[in-house]
């Protein structure tokens, strides 16, 4: 059995050669490459975002695939760490040969492999956890921005809403706590940027490292300002670490985070202690059957096991199967990137996407949810 499927892979590679075919495409599969944190203390995010696209994948192939042709997964584990996303692009595209990304996760570590592996590569990658403006910068001022395609909301889309809500509210004495790496740092220029169209601006600010939880340092600098709200632009663990503290130093302020947080591992984190947090979220209600995008994902998740994060994934995976579909029957990565950039307020069922030939911003799509009793997420 092992000399037969050697032999077969032998046979469909000497196919591919023939054809002229590029990496990643055989008679029969078109292989696609993933780096998003399987293990550590993100691990449960890049884990849901996979079983999601594995199971869209597997719907796909049942229904005869793309133009014929399976969908194949290879994905890598990055623990969140800028330099093993950056070797597992290189990995999946010299040696695993793939014909492009999917669903990456993270600022820093999707900026560094877009400018340094798979921009310079010219392969595509479509949709990344990230609202950062370094993966949304103009074709014309980055060329390597020509390779990502950008499914969500930016955290400028994300943190305007978040203080216009604020100041509507009447709050003026904000502060921020933020990752200090480059999804932090983007939700406070955000954050600043929006309060400065009030003649604001933060009243403090307290940081946290990646994948850490020490934040005794943010507590007391945020804590001596005595805010009326916080914007916490972190990830579940430090954020419940934040929230905890914050409460044990006497501060009640009004809490919202943005969309990356994990709405449900933040509430398992926290418990009752979540109630009333605010989260900004980029992509439809995933418990709201009325939207087509929302029940199709439904059917691919474990029943009532419904996230924001599958969510995402999912229409991270339906946005690269309609450029492949696009693409046509003897695809290439310069055909994949034409028929994305094509794809021009295109409608997946209750959800915009806009591509043209400068920009690869895609949604902009942003609402506001908080957590109610019970841990449920209320719109």
């Amino acid at each position: 059995m092992r000399l037969l499927k050697r032999l077969a892979a032998v046979g469909a590679i000497a196919f591919s050669t023939l054809c002229g075919a590029e990496p990643g495409i055989t008679a029969n599969t078109i292989t696609l490459g993933m780096s998003a944190p399987f293990s550590g203390p993100n691990g449960a995010y890049g884990l849901d975002m996979r079983q999601t696209i594995e199971a869209y994948f597997r719907q796909i192939n049942k229904e005869g695939g793309i133009n014929g042709r399976r969908l194949e997964l290879i994905a890598l584990d990055d623990g969140y760490e800028t330099e093993r996303t950056v070797a597992n692009t290189k990995t999946l595209i010299k040696d695993k040969n793939v014909f492009a990304l999917l669903a990456y996760y993270g600022s820093s570590p999707t900026t560094e492999a877009m400018n340094t592996v798979f921009g310079p590569a010219q392969v595509p990658l479509v949709g990344t956890i990230s609202g950062a403006a370094s993966l949304r910068e103009p074709i014309s001022s980055n060329p390597n921005s020509r390779y990502m395609f950008n499914v969500r909301a930016s955290y400028a889309d994300e943190t305007e809403l978040i203080i216009d809500q604020m100041v509507s509210l009447g709050l003026k004495n904000i502060a921020v706590f933020y990752q200090n790496d480059g999804f932090g740092k983007s939700g406070l220029d955000g954050v600043t940027a929006a309060l400065k169209k009030y003649k604001l601006a933060p009243v403090a600010v307290g940081t946290v490292e990646r994948n850490s939880l020490d934040v005794a340092g943010a507590v007391q600098a945020i804590a001596k300002a005595n805010p009326q709200a916080v914007v916490m632009v972190t990830l579940y663990k430090p954020t419940a670490a934040f929230v905890k503290a914050m409460k044990k130093a006497d501060q009640n302020p009004m809490l919202m985070t943005l969309s990356p947080i994990g709405t449900g591992w933040l509430v398992n984190e926290l418990g009752a202690e979540s109630r009333g947090i605010g989260i900004s979220q980029v992509v439809p209600y995933p418990w709201n059957n009325v939207v087509p995008v929302v029940r199709d994902y439904q059917k691919l998740a474990p029943k009532g096991a419904y996230t924001y994060y599958g969510q995402e994934a999912y229409l991270m995976a339906r946005t690269m199967v309609e450029g492949l579909k696009r693409a046509g029957k003897d695809p290439s990565r310069e055909k994949l990137v034409a028929a994305l950039e094509g794809m021009n307020n295109i409608d997946l069922g209750g959800y915009r996407l806009n591509y043209d030939t400068n920009s690869r911003l895609g949604s902009r799509f942003v609402e506001l949810t908080v957590i109610g009793a019970g841990g449920k997420v209320l719109k």
